[in-house]
């Protein structure tokens, strides 16, 4: 399993055992991921927080791998 996927399930599991990181996660995803986790994302990179509900779902399509180096698939250079 990659760093990123990694860090992506530690957040979810944060979020669901801690409602005021949550909020703040919906709220101001970069300052939360900061906050809890010591990771600055740059500001030139958009990061959406939402949450799905049993009468809304979200499909994440993630960036094509033929389209990037492997190193960019691989990790962000922020992380």
């Amino acid at each position: 399993m990659s760093n990123v996927q990694n860090l992506k399930e530690e957040i979810i599991k944060k979020a669901w055992s801690d409602v005021e990181f949550k909020k703040q996660l919906l709220a101001d995803p970069k300052s939360a991921v900061k906050d809890v986790f010591g990771i600055e994302v740059p500001d030139h990179i958009e990061l959406v927080v939402t949450e799905e509900t049993a009468d809304k779902f979200y499909l994440a399509i993630p960036q094509n791998p033929a389209e990037v180096s492997d190193s960019q698939v691989a990790a962000p250079k922020w992380l």
